[in-house]
């Protein structure tokens, strides 16, 4: 019997199996509110099918390869055959069903391409995390696909796809929102460490206040994102018509200020904790060293201490700006804007292409700061 050598690989190959004989490659509605039919991806254009099939059918054959490094090398290529056929095929798919006389139709992207394309990507991260290659090289091939994916649509590949559809008629507030997104977290991230900085300070001189920053953190924490931008409109009320300048610089109810409040009071706890984690495990033998040979308070600070905290610091922003780039979508439900204005919208009107104008920005918002923090955290790392 042939010996698995990347099981991860063989149950991704088998899911896209699964994906691919159940579930619909497009589908196809009479409008963008009517129920869709399931095509499957036999149905699709031939050349993009067939490159499917075979890309998936490489993978597959590639979990039984002994050699670590030439198998991540040609995972990552047969990973990307399977993403671009997907991505291909569904574009001419849709542009050969919109041939048909029926303006009003949609084609919307359906099981088999989503769990196709997610197949590609975590193959593609399996693999780098098994052959870890270096930083320059994972930016470009990231890049690359990027650049090609714009490319493509620049072609007009996904002209006759639903989203694209859905996107092109929501173009003139996209980007506006998605600033206003990328707004309400760097707002949020820029109060949670002005306040979170001194509670830190706090928790490391002050034992006997330890535990009530904590404990106090803790709970704010555990409160419903949707309960806490509820909880805050009637202060934020009561205060804007008490001091109407505060409504004439945009603090009220609702809108942005709620919703960077509520942002920045769950950022504090994972914030404040990291920072105290990284401070304390710092050794006492390092700062006495340091001290021995003439170092002050504040020398040892800003030489020793937060240099080998900066790893830990690090990770604490990368966990907040992550959750913040999620919740900031619930902010949208207060008129805060936003991306999730999108998928609230598209939820109301039963249009799951419009779900996704918001989501999928919103996941890749999510993933470009998980990866930019995970570069300075390697920066951060090597330095020690």
């Amino acid at each position: 019997m042939p010996v698995v050598h990347n099981r991860v690989l063989l149950a991704l190959c088998c899911a896209g199996a699964l994906g691919v004989g159940f579930g619909g490659f497009l589908e196809v509605a009479p409008n963008r509110l009517a129920r869709g039919l399931a095509l499957p991806l036999w149905q699709a254009p031939f050349p993009e099918a067939a490159a499917i099939i075979i890309f998936l059918s490489l993978l597959a054959l590639l979990a039984f390869m002994r050699q670590d490094k030439q198998r991540s090398i040609a995972t990552v290529l047969a990973a990307a055959g399977v993403l671009w056929g997907s991505l291909a095929g569904a574009g001419h798919f849709a542009a050969l069903l919109a041939r048909a006389d029926l303006p009003a139709a949609r084609s919307s992207l359906g099981l088999a391409f989503w769990t196709l394309v997610a197949i590609a990507f975590l193959a593609m991260v399996d693999a780098a995390q098994r052959a870890k290659p270096p930083l320059p090289l994972r930016i470009g091939f990231g890049l690359a696909l990027g650049v090609g994916f714009v490319l493509m649509a620049q072609a007009g590949t996904f002209a006759d796809l639903s989203l694209a559809k859905e996107f092109s008629s929501h173009r003139a507030i996209f980007f506006s929102q998605l600033w206003r997104h990328i707004g309400l977290v760097a707002g949020a991230l820029f109060f949670a460490l002005m306040i979170g900085a001194p509670l830190t300070a706090l928790a490391l001189r002050r034992a006997s206040m330890r535990c009530a920053i904590f404990s106090s953190l803790g709970v704010l924490q555990t409160i419903p994102s949707l309960a806490l931008f509820g909880v805050l409109i009637a202060p934020l009320s009561a205060l804007s018509a008490q001091w109407p300048f505060l409504h004439d610089v945009g603090i009220g109810g609702t809108g942005a200020a709620p919703a960077i409040i509520a942002l920045t009071l769950y950022a504090l706890l994972p914030l404040v904790r990291n920072s105290y984690t990284g401070f304390t495990e710092v050794a006492a033998e390092v700062k006495d060293a340091a001290a021995g040979i003439g170092f002050n308070a504040r020398q040892i600070f800003v030489s020793v201490e937060f240099p080998l905290a900066a790893p830990a610091l690090v990770s604490a922003l990368r966990v907040v700006t992550v959750q913040s780039v999620g919740l900031a979508a619930v902010a949208a439900l207060i008129g805060a804007g936003g991306l999730g204005a999108f998928v609230f919208q598209g939820i109301g009107q039963y249009v799951m292409d419009l779900v996704l104008v918001g989501a999928i920005p919103i996941v890749l918002l999510a993933l470009a700061a998980d990866f930019s923090f995970q570069m300075l955290l390697a920066a951060a790392r090597r330095r020690m």
